[in-house]
This record gives structure tokens, C-alpha cells and sequence, in this order.
């Protein structure tokens, strides 16, 4: 069958090739290896000088004709953010205008990224700018890319698709890759779908030659345009693997700092001839070309190839969990702001600025120079670059939750004699949690929900963060069925309340509530869990690597304690100091089916470190969310989704979650907080070739490591003494992506807590923004509009279903009108009501925006 169809698909291209001349297109551009070839000056001024360079060439052959005009491709926006703000307003628009005539290009990416390691919504930020840009000029930006590293994720392709992109090539570097460098690709130009029917033509070529990137399927594939023009035009091996006559060979700049040249134009003239055109390119001509003549009959690809580059950023890996901890905040910050927007249409106002900022700075935090192996930027420089992009994420993220949290506080209508606080759920459904509030004042005291006037179990914790070495004291409570989008308000009153027993008995090593039985080990590896459900079923055990116990860092001696024991958690805490000193918190909540797990390495370390959960399953099948989509980790014949060929599988990606589940079904959700890569048991890479283990039942998360050591990464963590690295774990009987994803979203997001002070309107007990019909649709951020008040607010939803899903959107002030967006908010075509609401369909796996505007606007 596959010989019937190249045969079939030689001939159409025969066909189509008999009936139109051979066109080469030629794409200059400056591959952008920052702080890498130079530091963040050298950069700015080589964006401002190349961009004035090409903007004068294309206004001094603009009189010739258009396949001889002068192009050139920046190969990221920050190109246009950092003109923008060097220079004035007339000669940003003259730039403009040059991007509009096609003159100039560049993609949505902010930089050349490895995205890996990229949690799904920073791939989305890191694109806004270009997002802005669409708007406020009237252009759309149809392509976006990834280079020089050798392995790309599966789902990048929705989340570009999703944010407008229409088009990718990838050049990639034969250099420092555990990869075969004469290896072939699998296609060499492809429509690359998504399971929720979106799709990319990505043109991605076999590395070929012998001069690395600088030849066809290398990052700088135009070097040297003359003699690549002629390999692609007359190499037997290449016309085999590429039937096509509209070929493309971009990117001339290599690791150049800059590149000002105007040889295209003139090889253009002197290479093209009555059989073959040769195009100076903006690559976007290229692909609206081929997609013309063949993108119908190109064959599809739906496949992830691993990580590789991706890995380094492991080499720092506090620095790295520490982004990812304020993108995850970033959720609660934009669903409290959203509440308080309503309300205060002013409240975003001044936050313009330091946003685009944190915007750009996701989408630079993991540009593809982790490899850090510069001869001009030290490993030292390199990782206090990172270290000042992690502090302006955090930074914005953190006032944002703060400032929301507050003006929250003010807005909803209270008693000033007494005392109250509201837990917020920035989630998009129903659900009971531990909520912990600041609280220093001595003395008994009870705790009731105002919405059922009863009284709620509570306690007093002391909880060990940033700045409190001692502990910080926090009163807990069990806040039941917080509604989505939404909080519930407790008032605090003096006095002891009822006698509730604890919400864990703890026996010697066995921590045991109403739904699990927990062993502890004094190092704080966990040897048993037992669901009281499955009596006799324990999710422990097997044997690999010697390592066969969860949450296991290595085997040591340790101390075994309780900490905060109470009528809502207790923990365990458990501490050890091999092979690196660390402790542990095991938790368990009240009648709750969530296995807390915080570790803590408290010393520098070298080399890899890896936390073990291996469990009690036969015939593991793994599933986990990749970047953009959930995948099956599976060669492609096997039912999954990663490439037997030109892949790297022994470290895949790790973001919210892992599930593994037995061959009768049952199996174990894994929740993941801090980190990015995980093993699945044995998998290595040799020779090439990778081996993904999908035989043992065992999951390495990677702590730490400068993978591909000593040539690749920052060594020894930059120095770092201190990594947080936490974890949940769920039994279940049968898995399900939506209730996998929910479980650690609720583990990942826990409530937002505010003392209450001079009341506004919002109800006194309970109130919820936005409600979801289908349960089965994941709410994924809500967030005012980045555009301003007048535009409403932005949802962004995802169906992890297989199949396609219904669903009706409300606000509890009424929807006035919703328009369908790209992921970075460009509007696409409204959405009609229905009674005040957004109805809808999402198709299998699909993850869509909408913006939504309340009744009557946003209202003060």
C-alpha cells in the first residue's frame, strides 16, 4: 500500500512539475543565537542595524522585479519589540509597512526556542507580542519556528495552528545531538496534524553535506545560496527524497552576530534561467506557493521526537521549576483579576508594559542556547541571564496575584466586626480543598462557612517558605465545594468548635485515612499505598533499577516524624542525606483521594538525580501531557505517538501530569509540580537509536542534571543549594484524561486566600463568575483581554476527550458577545448566543479561546 501511494504521488508530482518551471526561493536571514554569539546589548544593536540594512536595500530594488526585490526573515519578534523601542514611531511604521508588502518577515515565536520543556501556556505567552502586533496593525503572522535542536514536540503543532500559524520549517545543527547525523527524516516536507484536525506545512529536510547546518536541512541551509541552489537542482539524492520543483533553502546567517549582504539579489539574477527561477524569499512566499501546487497531496505526520536540547535547562533546574511555578500562578492571578475587573475596568491599567514584558520573557526563558558552550558567553553568564528572565516573570506574576487578591478582598460585601476571608477557586469547576490563610493571633478558634451557615473542620499548621526559616503559622481549612471561578466565605470565631478526630491516624510508619493506606519510609520514600477500596491491592512494588519503592531519591538512612496533625491533613515528614540531603512531607487530607508528596534537596549536587515511582502494574501504558497535548508513550506501531526514527525518547517531556495504568485498568495519576523530563524505566539511546521501556513500571523524574555532561549545560546548578520539587498521586480504576488533568490542576492551583476588609458589591457568602456545562471541558485560564477593558475577558478551554464535545459557557452577568480568537487573542469570527451564553462545539483534543464580554460591558 505505502509503495502504491509514493508511486502514485511521484506521478502527480511529475505531472505538476511538467507543467511549470523549477522555483528555487532563497530566504536570507541572521539565526539568532542569544546570549550566546553575543550578550543582550550586542543583540539589540544588531536587530536595530540589520533591520535599518535590509529596510534601505528593499527601498533601493524596489524597481526591480519582484522575484529580484530584496527580502529578509527575522527570525523572531523581539527583532520588532526591540526596534520598536529604540527608535520613533515613524520609522517603526516604515518597518511595518515593510512587513505588510512582504519585504521583511518573522515568525510568532519571541526567539529560537527548544520547547520541551515549555509548560503549554508559556509557549502561548511567549507569541502574544507578535499577537499585538496583528491588532494593532491589521497583518496576520502565518509562520512560526523551532531550529538547530533535533527533536520537536508533538502537540508545538496545535499550539501554533491554535495561535494562526500556518507554516514551520526546522534547520537543525549536526552538533552536540546523540542523533545520527547522515540520518534521514521520515518526510522531508509534511502536513504535520494535530488529532484535533488543525494542521501545519512544515518543511523540515535531511541534514545533508558535510558542512553541518550550513547545507540543506541545517539551520543556515543558504550559506553559501549559489552552490546550494545548484546540489538541490541536480543531487540525485536529494530530487529522490524531494520530487517537488518549488523548493525552498533559507537562512543564510549561521552564528553570526549580524549578517548584512545583498548576494541574493545578484545570485538570483545570475542563477535563474529558462528552466529554474530562483526567488528571493521571505520563506512565508514559499510556502504559499507549494501549499498551492501540492499541499493537498503531501502525505501527514502526527508524531513527537523527544527531547534533546530541551534537557539543558535541567541544568538549572531550580531556576527552571521556578518559572514554571509562575506561569502556574499566573492562573490564579488572571482568573482573581478577571473577578475584580469586572467590577474595576481600571484595575489591568499601567500593567502594559511589565506584561508584554513577562509575555516576551516566556517565550525567551528556554531559547535553544542552554547548550551554554559558547566561547563568548560564560556557562556563568548564561545562567545569571536565566536567573534575571525567571525574576521579571516572577515579578509581574507575583504583583498581579497580589494586587487581585487584595482589590478581591475589598469587593466582597462583609461585616467589619467580624472576621472573614473567602477562598477563591480559579478553577473551572467544583471542588473541595485544604485552603490556608495567614493567621498569628493566639488563641482558640472555630471556623464556619457562610454559605451553609456549619462549621468547617480547621487547624493551626506551620509551614516552612522563602523568608520564614522557622515556619510561618497558617490556619487550615477544609473549604467544601468551592465553586468554579469563584469563592466561598469563613468567618473565624473565638472559642474551640466541635471535637473532630484527626483526618489521618498515624501507626508507626502508616499514615491511614478514610480512602488510603499510606507507608512512609524514614527517608520519606513511600513503600505501600493501598486504596481501602481494593483491600489486598497494593500500588507499590516491582522490581527495577533496585529501586522499586515511590518518591524514591536513593537509598539511605533518614528520621521519620509527624508535623501539622489535625482534624483537616496530617503529614509525615521524613528526612535523609544521601545521596543528597533532602526531606520530605508525605499528606494526607481528610476523606480526600489526594496524596500530597513536597520534597526538598537542601545541597548543591553535580551530576543526575532522578525521584523513582515505581508501581505495582502489569503491562504499564503511560500516558502524560506533552507540550499542547496528552500522549501515549508508545512507538507509533504500538499505538503511541513518538517516532521509532530521528528521535531522542529517554527523557520525555513531564508537565502536569503522568498516568500509569495496568492491564485491568487500574492504575495511578501523577501529579508534578516543579519539573520537566521523566524516564520511563530503562529507556536510553545508543548508537543513534533510542529505546523507549515500555515494559517496566517505573517513572524517573529527572531532580537534576546536566545531561549530555560535560559538553552540554550549566554545571553543578549554577551554584544552587536549594530545589523544591512536589508531587500528587491518585489511584483510579480506569484512566481518563479529564479527571487525570483536573487532579493535578487541583494539586498544582490550591485556593486563593484574602482577609476580608470594607465590603463591596459582590455577595457576602459565595458567588461564582463563569460556569461550563460539559464537565467533560477543562476551563484552562481566564484572563482579562489583553487589549483592555473593552474587549472583556479572554477563556481559553481545552477538551482532552478523544472525540468531539458540546458544551454552553455563562457568566453570571450574562454574555453580550463573543468572538472566537487565535490562542493569542486575534479575533477569528464571532460566536452566536444563546440566551446570554457562549454555545459551543470542541473537537477531539482541541484547545480553543473565546472572548467573552459581561452584559452591559465591564462594569465600575
Amino acid at each position: 500500500m505505502l509503495l502504491t501511494k509514493v508511486v502514485i504521488l511521484a506521478a502527480v508530482v511529475s505531472g505538476v512539475a511538467a507543467a511549470q518551471p523549477k522555483r528555487i526561493y532563497i530566504a536570507p536571514d541572521d539565526h539568532t543565537d542569544y546570549m550566546w554569539t553575543g550578550d543582550e546589548e550586542e543583540y539589540r544593536r544588531a536587530f536595530v542595524e540589520m533591520l535599518d540594512y535590509y529596510l534601505d536595500l528593499a527601498d533601493k530594488t524596489k524597481g526591480n522585479p519582484t522575484e529580484f526585490q530584496s527580502r529578509w526573515h527575522a527570525d523572531g519578534s523581539i527583532w520588532l519589540w526591540t526596534y520598536e523601542r529604540n527608535k520613533s514611531a515613524a520609522e517603526f511604521k516604515r518597518l511595518i509597512e515593510r512587513v505588510r508588502d512582504g519585504h521583511i518577515s518573522f515568525p510568532l515565536n519571541a526567539l529560537v526556542s527548544t520547547h520541551g520543556g515549555t509548560p503549554m501556556e508559556a509557549t502561548l505567552r511567549g507569541m502574544y507580542y507578535a499577537g499585538s502586533l496583528e491588532r494593532r496593525f491589521g497583518f496576520r503572522v502565518p509562520l512560526a519556528i523551532a531550529m538547530e535542536n533535533q527533536t520537536l514536540p508533538y502537540g508545538l503543532g496545535a499550539l501554533w495552528a491554535g495561535a494562526g500559524a500556518k507554516y514551520s520549517w526546522k534547520g537543525i545543527c549536526g552538533c552536540l545531538t546523540e542523533l545520527k547525523r547522515d540520518g534521514r527524516r521520515p518526510h522531508e516536507i509534511y502536513n504535520w496534524k494535530a488529532d484535533d484536525g488543525s494542521n501545519i506545512l512544515m518543511k523540515w529536510n535531511s541534514l545533508t553535506g558535510n558542512t553541518g547546518a550550513r547545507s540543506m536541512g541545517g539551520y543556515a541551509e543558504a550559506r553559501t545560496p549559489a552552490k546550494e541552489i545548484e546540489h538541490v537542482d541536480k543531487d540525485a539524492d536529494f530530487k529522490s527524497r524531494y520530487p517537488y520543483p518549488v523548493i525552498g533553502i533559507f537562512g543564510k546567517g549561521w552564528d553570526d552576530l549580524k549578517t548584512m549582504t545583498d548576494e541574493f539579489i545578484a545570485i538570483a539574477k545570475a542563477k535563474t534561467t529558462p528552466e529554474r527561477k530562483i526567488i528571493v524569499s521571505n520563506i512565508v512566499d514559499f510556502f504559499e506557493d507549494f501549499e498551492k501546487n501540492f499541499g493537498k497531496s503531501l502525505p501527514s505526520q502526527s508524531v513527537s521526537f523527544g527531547n534533546e536540547w530541551d534537557l539543558y535547562s535541567a541544568s538549572l533546574t531550580e531556576v527552571s521549576s521556578r518559572v514554571r511555578r509562575a506561569v502556574e500562578k499566573l492562573r490564579a492571578a488572571e482568573a482573581a483579576a478577571s473577578l475584580v475587573s469586572v467590577k474595576w475596568p481600571g484595575f489591568m491599567n499601567g500593567r502594559q508594559a511589565e506584561r508584554e514584558k513577562a509575555w516576551l520573557d516566556m517565550g525567551m526563558y528556554w531559547e535553544h542556547n542552554w547548550t551554554a558552550d559558547s566561547s563568548k558567553i560564560t556557562r556563568e553568564m548564561r545562567a545569571n541571564w536565566g536567573r534575571k528572565i525567571a525574576g521579571e516573570i516572577e515579578a509581574y506574576v507575583e504583583r498581579l496575584h497580589a494586587d487581585a487578591s487584595y482589590a478581591l478582598a475589598g469587593q466582597i460585601k462583609t461585616s467589619p466586626d467580624k472576621k472573614r476571608f473567602y477562598a477563591f477557586n480559579p478553577l473551572g469547576w467544583t471542588r473541595t480543598d485544604a485552603a490556608d490563610i495567614v493567621y498569628e493571633s493566639a488563641g482558640p478558634v472555630h471556623v464556619v462557612d457562610l454559605a451553609t451557615g456549619e462549621e468547617t473542620p480547621s487547624q493551626f499548621v506551620t509551614l516552612h517558605e522563602a523568608g520564614y526559616p522557622q515556619g510561618r503559622r497558617y490556619l487550615r481549612v477544609l473549604a467544601k465545594d468551592l465553586p468554579p471561578v469563584g469563592y466561598k466565605v469563613f468567618e473565624v470565631r473565638d472559642g474551640a468548635g466541635k471535637q473532630l478526630g484527626p483526618a489521618a491516624e498515624v501507626k508507626g510508619k502508616v499514615i491511614e485515612n478514610s480512602v488510603y493506606a499510606v507507608k512512609v519510609e524514614d527517608r520519606g520514600a513511600i513503600s505501600s499505598i493501598v486504596e481501602k477500596a481494593r483491600p489486598g491491592r497494593d500500588f507499590v512494588g516491582g522490581s527495577s533499577n533496585g529501586r522499586w519503592r515511590v518518591n524514591d531519591l536513593g537509598q539511605d538512612p533518614g528520621v521519620l516524624e509527624i508535623e501539622n496533625a489535625g482534624p483537616v491533613s496530617v503529614t509525615l515528614k521524613g528526612s535523609g542525606s544521601s545521596p543528597l540531603a533532602h526531606t520530605s512531607r508525605i499528606t494526607l487530607y481528610r476523606d480526600s483521594r489526594r496524596i500530597d508528596i513536597r520534597n526538598e534537596i537542601t545541597e548543591n549536587f553535580d551530576g543526575t538525580h532522578t525521584w523513582g515511582f515505581t508501581f505495582n502494574l502489569k503491562s504499564p501504558d503511560v500516558r502524560h501531557e506533552e507540550v499542547g497535548a496528552v500522549i501515549r508513550a508508545k512507538l507509533l506501531a504500538d499505538g503511541g505517538h513518538y517516532s521509532p526514527v530521528m528521535s531522542r525518547l529517554e527523557w520525555l517531556t513531564l508537565n502536569h501530569f503522568a498516568d500509569m495504568s495496568g492491564e485491568d485498568g487500574a492504575g495511578i495519576t501523577l501529579s508534578n509540580s516543579d519539573l520537566a523530563f521523566m524516564k520511563l524505566g530503562k529507556s536510553n539511546i545508543h548508537d543513534g537509536v533510542s529505546f523507549l521501556d515500555t515494559k517496566t513500571p517505573q517513572i524517573q523524574v529527572l531532580a537534576g542534571g546536566q545531561i549530555d555532561a560535560p559538553q552540554a549545560g550549566i554545571a553543578k546548578q549554577g551554584g544552587d543549594r536549594y530545589f523544591l520539587q512536589r508531587f500528587a498521586l491518585q489511584t483510579h480504576g480506569g484512566y481518563d484524561a479529564t479527571a487525570a488533568m483536573k487532579f493535578s490542576l487541583e494539586h498544582q492551583n490550591p485556593p486563593v486566600t484574602e482577609w476580608l476588609r470594607a465590603g463591596g458589591t459582590y455577595p457576602e457568602t459565595s458567588y461564582s463568575l463563569l460556569t461550563i456545562s460539559n464537565p467533560g471541558i477543562v476551563l484552562w485560564a481566564l484572563k482579562p483581554a489583553d487589549d483592555g477593558p473593552s474587549k472583556g475577558l479572554v477563556a481559553r478551554i481545552w477538551n482532552l476527550a478523544p472525540g468531539a464535545q458540546d458544551y454552553s459557557m455563562s457568566l453570571s452577568t450574562g454574555i453580550s458577545s463573543a468572538t472566537r480568537t487565535t490562542h493569542i487573542e486575534t479575533d477569528l469570527e464571532p460566536i452566536p448566543l444563546s440566551s446570554w451564553k457562549v454555545t459551543s462545539k470542541a473537537a477531539a483534543t482541541q484547545i480553543q479561546t473565546i472572548r467573552i464580554v459581561p452584559v452591559g460591558g465591564v462594569q465600575p
